[in-house]
């Protein structure tokens, strides 16, 4: 009878770990999320510096770093 207990703690414990880790989809999924996030970040700084650059009368040959950053993350 002990041993029955001790196994299903045993069952119980191991499907309860395995159900907490992520699946390699997910992973996939978050690292997706994080480049889309980076790639929205770069598109707004590209705009403040064009935003920036037109007030200022500046070259907005400068800003164009932060579009290739963002193209690159496609």
């Amino acid at each position: 009878m002990k041993f029955c207990k001790v196994l299903l703690f045993l069952c119980c414990g191991l499907t309860l770990f395995f159900s907490a880790c992520s699946s390699p989809q997910d992973k996939s999924y978050k690292s997706q999320d994080k480049i889309h996030k980076e790639r929205l970040k770069l598109v707004d700084q590209y705009q403040k510096c064009n935003e920036k650059a037109e007030k200022e009368g500046t070259d907005k040959q400068v800003c164009e770093q932060y579009l290739k950053a963002a193209e690159a993350l496609k």
